[in-house]
């Protein structure tokens, strides 16, 4: 099974502080990985570095490598804009521009200048299908975004973020200001995007890591304690502090 991304001797710093050390992550291809772990462990952080979202923090420096692709995504000559092309972000609370549905999905094409009148079109009604929104707003395309509940807001970003055809999608905490039902939903289409894309996710609830993914990784203090199969890292884990963890003794 190829790694689409590979991190090695992974560092990151917010000045002084070291916010996460020495991290060593394989990202499968088209799985899902979860993070998992305390607040303020580093998982978010460690999601950013993925497409350097930390970029935009003047104080922020990494060290080591993110290989996407065999590629260090931190070497000088990468094109950020290209590389969040390819790997899109879908944030904690759903953030539908204020804008129609349709236009929400188009966003990215338009700036991109993918698609165009018809393909565009196109392109508007498969993201919606692929974030299995179609059938519920096929009829108010030109309604406002911020009119759907916020289990279909969540989904609507997801299309936005597939719109572009990007190869992985980082997704954080997606699923906590929505309802269980909402929830299922979204895991539910991971599970479908997984076949076309590789997904990272990083959650607070570990009943979603152990239903949705197939890989975990345990963060610890801006450490990776532990990281495999999901079914193996919650029904064995390797380390005494994994366990601690998800049986609720610690964190």
């Amino acid at each position: 099974m190829e790694n689409k991304i590979e991190v090695r001797q992974f560092n990151f710093y917010y000045g002084d502080f070291q916010a996460l050390i020495d991290l060593n992550v394989p990202i499968r291809a088209n799985q899902i990985t979860a993070l998992i772990g305390p607040s303020g462990c580093g998982k978010s952080t460690f999601l950013r570095s993925l497409n350097r979202m930390n970029d935009t923090i003047s104080i922020a420096r990494a060290e080591g490598e993110v290989l996407l692709d065999g590629k260090n995504i931190y070497d000088a000559d990468v094109d950020v804009v290209d590389l969040r092309h390819r790997v899109g972000m879908v944030f904690q609370r759903p953030n539908p521009f204020p804008q129609s549905i349709y236009n929400n999905v188009a966003f990215g094409p338009r700036v991109l200048g993918t698609a165009k009148g018809s393909s565009l079109d196109d392109v508007v009604v498969e993201s919606l299908k692929g974030a299995a929104l179609w059938e519920e707003v096929q009829d108010k395309l030109y309604e406002p975004a911020q009119a759907l509940n916020p289990g279909q807001q969540q989904r609507l970003c997801i299309a936005r973020a597939i719109a572009v055809q990007p190869e992985v999608i980082l997704m954080d905490e997606p699923c906590s200001a929505l309802d269980p039902v909402a929830t299922l939903r979204v895991e539910d289409l991971m599970r479908q995007l997984s076949k076309n894309y590789t997904i990272v996710i990083v959650t607070h609830n570990m009943q979603q890591a152990a239903r949705a993914s197939d890989w975990t990784g345990f963060f610890w203090l801006g450490r990776l304690v532990e990281f495999g199969k999901t079914g193996d890292l919650f029904t064995n884990p390797q380390e005494e502090l994994t366990e601690s963890y998800i049986t609720g003794r610690q964190g």
